[in-house]
């Protein structure tokens, strides 16, 4: 009971808060210590009396921020500087709301640049194939911030809001960068669907500083990413995995090309102005419709399917399909029809060519190239051939649209364009192994991943960014058609020497012809399980012209009608 005098005069250390003035958090430990000094050792119970002053509260940190402040603080990150949004991570609504506008703003501004040289229309293929570098980034940045999820939040200075305060944020400090770049328009239809600056490197002073500026622009954005993310990473090893993630997913995506987002209008009719500049015919003309005309087309197929010579066991047979879908030019009938002549003559493939051609003059002698004859005679010629020995060579020749598909144009009927993902499917569906495969077009290289298989050997005129050349009214042969066909093929029967000799002629024929957009740059791919076979065969041809027969082969003829098919599609009832 005597304690309660003494313990009321323990408040004594009260003038301590005379210093006030200075933050508590600063004076609590020094007046507990004082506290302690004044209290009698004779009463041990006034210890415990110090865990009850109260201890000051650090500064409060937002786990939340408004949509304004992330916007702020992302423009920081571009320029370099530390975001001040310490442990905050945004909601899902801001964090969704944040990826829509970065992904609408380049895609809007991808629009500005594509639009500018005629119609386009938007290529969601496409733009979700680019995504899985983001999605690469994605898990590179989380594994980066694994141990930093554990601890406790670092200095000021570090961010401590998780993969999504970062995704926000590197989402919208990249677009200062970006944006500027896409809003330049493109130059032409070549660039058409794709930022100006990569199709610009045509090595003039003007482009050339243009991309140069671009590749500099592009570095800084990456360094603004790898420095926001180095303050989430708090670790150097980690972060220069990250970056090297970065720089090598970059390179990886470029390797395997960039498709447009936004991609041209098919238009047949631009097709023929673009051919007209070569001195084209400026239009198609019509094809006579009659009902015999329509009778033949209904029986020609069936008719050629009865031709057709089966194949021989133990020999690897060269089937042929020849498919030319644009009749406003001649040089498309010439070709095609060269090519099917070169197949019988020096292949050893009479009777198993299939030509299907569009043109006004050949309606009842040669099937309609649309896409439905061409599946049908794939079909066709699956159903004769052995399809895991014989070999199938497939010929298309047309113009080409930016986005790789084939114009078709037969007036008055309304043609489909053909693409590389539909006749990759005729052909798988139709189960036939060994195909040779060319294409004769601009941008006809966008066609090689498509189709390209161990058991498939293509050739394209160009790559997927230039036009080919020799489609116009002047033009006898494509240069691709002429060089590779109608000149090596003739002293050779192996299609990879053919094509490497080639190459180089085509390049300087365009030189003299003044192809202003750039070498259109041929492409070849050979599947490693087709090589051999293709030189087995290239041994038995080469062997056979040596000792040739007493009678030699017709060539010319194949499956082209001697009699026009309107007359025999009477016969044929």
């Amino acid at each position: 009971m005597t304690v309660e005098p003494q313990s009321a005069e323990v408040p004594a250390p009260s003038p301590v808060p005379a210093a006030s003035s200075v933050p508590v958090a600063s004076v609590a430990p020094a007046a507990s210590a004082e506290a302690v000094g004044d209290a009698p050792p004779s009463h041990p119970s006034a210890a415990p009396t110090v865990p009850t002053a109260p201890t000051a509260p650090g500064p409060a940190v937002p786990t939340h921020l408004p949509w304004y402040r992330w916007v702020l603080e992302s423009l920081r990150a571009a320029v370099f500087m530390a975001p001040r949004t310490g442990a905050a991570a945004p909601t899902p609504a801001q964090l969704i709301s944040a990826m829509v506008v970065s992904w609408g703003l380049v895609v809007l501004g991808e629009w500005w640049a594509a639009v500018a040289v005629g119609p386009v229309e938007f290529n969601a293929q496409a733009w979700l194939g680019q995504h899985w570098l983001s999605l690469a980034l994605l898990g590179a940045a989380w594994w980066a911030m694994w141990p930093v999820q554990k601890q406790a939040p670092g200095p000021a200075e570090a961010l401590a809001g998780g993969v999504p305060a970062w995704l926000l944020l590197s989402s919208l400090a990249v677009l200062p960068w970006v944006i500027p770049l896409l809003l330049i328009p493109a130059s032409d239809e070549a660039s058409a669907g794709m930022p100006a600056w990569q199709d610009r490197l045509d090595w003039t002073l003007p482009e050339l500083l243009l991309g140069l500026s671009a590749i500099a622009v592009i570095l800084c954005s990456y360094a603004a990413m790898v420095r926001l993310t180095a303050r989430f990473v708090r670790s150097r090893w980690r972060t220069a995995v990250f970056a090297l993630c970065l720089v090598a997913g970059t390179a990886v995506q470029l390797g395997l090309g960039v498709e447009p987002t936004w991609k041209p209008v098919v238009d047949v009719q631009a097709a023929t102005d673009a051919a007209a500049a070569e001195g084209a015919d400026a239009q198609p003309a019509g094809v006579p419709l009659s009902q015999a005309v329509f009778e033949g087309q209904q029986l020609m197929l069936e008719a050629y399917t009865q031709d057709l010579t089966p194949e021989r066991p133990g020999v690897v047979d060269v089937y042929g399909l020849v498919f030319a879908p644009y009749a406003g030019e001649e040089v498309f009938r010439r070709e095609s029809t060269m090519v099917s002549d070169l197949l019988q003559d020096r292949f050893d493939a009479e009777g198993r060519v299939l030509h299907l051609l569009n043109h006004a003059e050949t309606a009842d002698t040669h099937l309609w190239a649309t896409p439905e004859n061409l599946r049908s005679a794939v079909d066709a010629l699956a159903a004769t051939m052995d399809r895991e020995q014989d070999v199938l060579v497939v010929y298309m020749t047309s113009h080409g649209a930016r986005n790789h598909q084939l114009a078709a144009a037969h007036p008055p009927l309304q043609v489909d364009p053909m693409t590389p993902e539909l006749l990759r499917h005729m052909l798988d569906d139709a189960g036939i192994r060994h195909r040779v495969i060319a294409i004769s077009a601009c941008y006809s290289g966008g066609w090689l991943d498509t189709l390209a298989t161990p058991s498939t050997l293509i050739m394209t005129a160009a790559d997927a960014t230039h036009t080919s050349y020799g489609c116009g009214m002047r033009s006898e042969l494509t240069f691709f058609g002429r060089a590779v066909f109608n000149e090596q093929l003739r002293s050779t029967y192996s299609f990879t020497d053919a094509f490497n000799k080639a190459v180089p002629i085509i390049a300087q024929r365009e030189v003299e012809a003044g192809k202003a957009d750039g070498f259109s740059n041929p492409q070849m791919r050979v599947g490693a399980e087709i090589d051999p076979v293709l030189k087995a065969l290239a041994q038995r041809l080469s062997a056979e012209a040596a000792t040739p027969s007493s009678a030699p082969r017709p060539g010319g003829k194949g499956l082209v009608a001697q009699t026009p098919m309107a007359h025999r599609a009477v016969q044929l009832r």
